[in-house]
């Protein structure tokens, strides 16, 4: 099975071969529990995302990642912040990608559907946002949970 391997700050990583806007999106119902992903390919936790696709708006983006990889259809509420911290790369073992981090990271609410995995996720649910950050989850992703959870004003840049 093909995975993907996330780097940061290592002199192991490979070099960088592309850079693809992304987004994730940290989903609160409301019992203030936030939606997460078990990722197929690498089996740690996370917020639902992937690459924005050409002709595509951001928030379109976010609502098709999180409908595609969780079963629920979403509403765009907010901006957590924006990623690209070369350091952080992302291999992708199928075809050799080495991608430097681009992510932009919103904030939702739910709409409808039920917590259902698909070939990106074995598993979804719903977390409490004091427990969300005990998951394995890459380094990276925790970092942009931590942001939301700070509840600051200010999206964070980086």
């Amino acid at each position: 099975m093909a995975k993907r391997i996330d780097y940061y700050d290592d002199p192991d990583a490979p070099a960088p071969n592309s850079r693809v806007p992304s987004v994730n999106v940290i989903v609160t119902n409301a019992a203030d529990e936030i939606l997460t992903i078990r990722r197929s390919d690498n089996g740690n936790w996370a917020v639902p995302g992937g690459a924005i696709d050409l002709g595509e708006s951001i928030p379109q983006a976010a609502i098709r990642e999180t409908l595609e990889e969780t079963g629920v259809l979403s509403k765009i509420t907010g901006l957590v912040g924006t990623y690209s911290d070369p350091r952080h790369v992302i291999l992708y073992t199928s075809n050799g990608e080495a991608r430097q981090e681009f992510s932009i990271v919103l904030t939702a609410q739910p709409i409808s559907g039920e917590p259902t995995p698909s070939d990106e996720s074995r598993e979804v649910r719903w977390v409490p946002r004091e427990q969300v950050t005990e998951l394995q989850m890459d380094r990276s992703m925790r970092m942009r949970i931590k942001h939301y959870l700070a509840d600051t004003a200010l999206p964070y840049i980086g």
